[in-house]
């Protein structure tokens, strides 16, 4: 770590932490015991670099843990025989006899360099690197997970073939908690500095992420754990603004779909999980390699597994997802594994998407996100910027999928996004414009600061496929890039600018 990029608290901020910690020790022993024991442990890994033996060490406390607390359970479902006490704490029997890996969390290392850590430097390494070279505290290293283990099969089909069906709400269930099955803060926290300038590589200067928030007032509408959205019924494109309106609804229920890679597990959905995930009520990634903790599943599906064929494993996302969850969720949404979400915002404009139509994304078949034109009657959502389907759309695409004529259904194309918008349109099913009554856009296929410094190319430079795409209503530029109730960025790669994002939009204090 360069000199430069050591970042220290002032006293003040030392002394208050230092307080917040005993005071924490107080209140919570037994959390301290567990978690200064994974900091001896840390430190001995970091002695003998025996991280199979530490991990032996953790998940022997952990059995011992739970061991107790089921224990502790049992006696006093014994002794009352309503259930209340199963349903404040969500790690109860019934519900670890579902689902074994509820409350999992991959183990908080604290770095071996104790306050001379910096976040800094989990900015450093490439975006397409795995995290095994990352260092302890940037919460990236795959070692730090161990294996995976084989998915319980949980699930008869109707040929009685045994299948796994995951349990999609476990983050969201973790996230309503607060706390691992251990214990631990769930989310994890995460640290001071990362509300401060950061680079795409750790410096201290050249933050256009967080200038674009800041300039154009991005913020997350309300809290991950909320249960309710505060809606602006007439903030929506063509609309009056009606200045001062806030209705309260309940809010909509998400299931978020991410397609992935088995090497960003460890990194960019454990960031994912970390972070914003827990905001949707169901939330699963499908990837190449099948782990019940996080949790993810590898689908067969036509073809090749490779970029190039992203329809036929997308395709196998949808059958998968409408045959076991259709009737849970009111929106699906996907996407890829770069892309950053603000679940609450999506909840919040949906709910107040539906209250202005008078309509029930049950029944109502919506295709929302962020539209392009790519000539003619070539409409598409942008898969990048991820997109929406309510409930009623997506039971009419698995009517519909397999349909070769229209639905492309045995095509090897990366154009995932392309092809179910042809298939939708055909259904008669169009997409939502989804400005804001300024016009400003909410769902983004760049990262915040492309967006906010984004020019059309001057005379004589090549022509921008971004800027033709949206020829047909246009770009704002500057800070009306963005909606301060945007919704998702794409191109955020890197787990460390996946935790700055979230502290930016969530946490921090712009102003400083």
């Amino acid at each position: 770590i360069n000199n430069e990029d050591h970042v220290h608290g002032d006293d003040d901020g030392h002394n208050i932490r230092k307080e917040q910690r005993r005071q924490q020790r107080r209140e919570h022993p037994q959390r301290h015991r567990r978690q200064q024991e994974a900091h001896d442990d840390v430190c001995n890994a970091g002695k003998h670099r025996d991280l199979d033996d530490l991990r032996h060490r953790r998940s022997r406390r952990r059995h011992d843990t739970v061991s107790n607390s089921v224990i502790k359970r049992k006696h006093t479902t014994t002794n009352n025989n309503n259930n209340n006490n199963n349903n404040d704490n969500p790690y109860n029997p019934a519900a670890l006899a579902k689902n074994p890996h509820l409350g999992w969390q991959p183990p908080l290392l604290p770095s071996p360099l104790g306050y001379s850590f910096s976040w800094r430097v989990c900015f450093r390494a490439d975006a397409k690197n795995d995290g095994s070279a990352q260092p302890v505290g940037c919460r990236e290293n795959p070692d730090e997970f161990g294996t995976a283990p084989p998915p319980p099969l949980n699930f008869v089909t109707d040929s009685g073939e045994k299948i796994w069906v995951p349990d999609v709400t476990m983050v969201r269930t973790m996230l309503l908690h607060g706390m691992d099955i251990d214990g631990n803060v769930f989310p994890p926290p995460l640290d001071e500095e990362l509300c401060q300038d950061i680079g795409v590589t750790g410096g201290k200067s050249g933050d256009s992420n967080k200038e674009c928030v800041r300039e154009a007032n991005i913020r997350a509408t309300g809290p991950l754990n909320a249960t309710t959205v505060t809606i602006s019924p007439s903030n929506h494109y063509g609309e009056s603004i009606v200045d001062g309106e806030a209705i309260v609804v309940p809010a909509p229920r998400i299931m978020c779909l991410v397609y992935t890679m088995a090497d960003a597990h460890g990194n960019r959905i454990r960031a994912m999980r970390d972070t914003w995930a827990g905001g949707c009520d169901g939330f699963l990634a499908f990837s190449t390699q099948s782990d019940p903790r996080l949790p993810t599943i590898s689908l067969e599906h036509e073809g090749p597994e490779s970029y190039d064929n992203m329809w036929q494993k997308v395709r196998s996302i949808w059958r998968f997802v409408g045959t076991h969850y259709l009737e849970d969720f009111d929106w699906f949404f996907i996407g890829g594994d770069d892309l950053f979400v603000m679940p609450h915002n999506l909840k919040t404009y949906l709910a107040s998407l539906v209250y202005k139509d008078g309509t029930d994304p049950v029944t109502k078949e919506y295709f929302v996100g962020r539209r392009f034109n790519a000539g003619g009657n070539d409409y598409f959502n942008s898969g990048g910027a991820g997109y929406t389907l309510s409930r009623a759309t997506l039971r009419r695409f698995l009517e519909n999928m397999d349909d070769a004529t229209h639905c492309a259904a045995h095509r090897q194309t990366s154009m995932e996004d392309v092809m179910i918008a042809n298939c939708l349109r055909h259904l008669g099913i169009h997409f939502t414009d989804t400005r804001d009554a300024k016009g400003r856009e909410r769902f983004h296929p760049f990262a915040p600061g492309t967006h906010l410094h984004w020019k059309p190319p001057g005379p004589g430079q090549p022509r921008d496929w971004y800027e033709e795409y949206n020829r047909e209503w246009g770009i704002l530029q500057g800070k009306d890039c963005c909606a301060p109730d945007s919704v998702s960025f794409h191109y955020v790669k890197k787990a460390s600018m996946v935790r700055h994002m979230h502290a930016l939009l969530n946490f921090c204090d712009l102003n400083k």
